[in-house]
């Protein structure tokens, strides 16, 4: 384990919840400071919000889970275990179970749609929120083209049993180092050591399917093409503004670290 990851785990706090039926573990750092959550995608974990666990924990009590099914959290066996819907009640759960009445819900891919439908549903839970890579439902269909349907062939894919996960822990889950390494603009944002905690994860009894059934519980993608989505203000009756930034791909928050730490922070310290 190198440094940085030693002094980033001495710096939080794990601990689990108990919602409903479902255990999820959860990373945490700062106290005393209004409730942030942060909401990962698809392959990833609590630990895809490390470098915003450490600038925003200095203000904020911030709160980084395992969303079901992955990494440490309960691993329900049900495709239907992970509709939407249940997906909002973990996170509504979150918010009572740190004492709170709302939090700031930040969400990237699967995080991210799953915060937009908080956001939607429950709008009285959300003081502040934040979706990276993927806009509301609404706006993905209102957006979609036959070149942006290829792009989500994998979707389809994924629907088959047992091939999707035979061939994604192929060679020691090739696919995670491939991904990582091969789908971003800035090389080297993730290291090996960054890679062997995502595989790790993956490797929890249970883990890759429960991951794979976010896509087979749920009709949607999660992955735009950057630049094609358009107009998303037109569906979202609050305050509401885009940041674009062109030197980075899919993985916004590992690769932009600090352009997006400074636009996180100064969204959150608005009144």
């Amino acid at each position: 384990m190198n440094e940085a990851l030693i002094n980033l785990e001495s710096s939080i706090r794990h601990g689990y919840a108990q919602i409903g039926g479902v255990r999820l573990h959860y990373a945490e750092r700062g106290s005393g400071g209004r409730l942030v959550i942060l909401l990962h995608g698809f392959p990833e974990c609590w630990y895809s919000w490390r470098h915003q666990l450490n600038a925003l924990g200095e203000h904020y009590t911030v709160v980084a889970p395992d969303m079901r099914g992955f990494n440490l959290s309960d691993k329900p066996t049900r495709v239907e275990d992970y509709k939407i819907d249940l997906l909002v009640d973990d996170v509504l759960g979150l918010i009572r179970h740190f004492g709170a009445q709302q939090a700031a819900i930040i969400g990237h891919d699967w995080g991210a749609g799953v915060s937009w439908a908080v956001a939607q549903r429950n709008p009285e839970y959300v003081w502040k929120h934040v979706a990276m890579q993927v806009p509301p439902m609404a706006v993905w269909r209102a957006n979609m083209t036959f070149r942006q349907a290829l792009r989500s062939w994998y979707m389809l894919f994924f629907q088959l049993p047992l091939l999707p996960e035979w061939l994604m822990s192929a060679r020691d889950y090739a696919f995670v180092e491939r991904i990582f390494k091969k789908t971003v603009v800035r090389p080297g944002t993730f290291t090996d050591t960054d890679i062997a905690v995502y595989k790790k994860a993956l490797r929890e009894p249970g883990a890759l399917t429960a991951a794979l059934n976010y896509y087979r519980a749920n009709v949607f993608s999660m992955f735009m093409k950057r630049g094609r989505v358009r107009n998303v203000n037109a569906y979202v009756a609050a305050s509401y503004r885009e940041v674009r930034i062109k030197t980075s791909a899919h993985w916004v928050q590992n690769e932009a670290v600090e352009e997006v730490n400074a636009a996180l922070q100064s969204f959150l310290a608005e009144p």
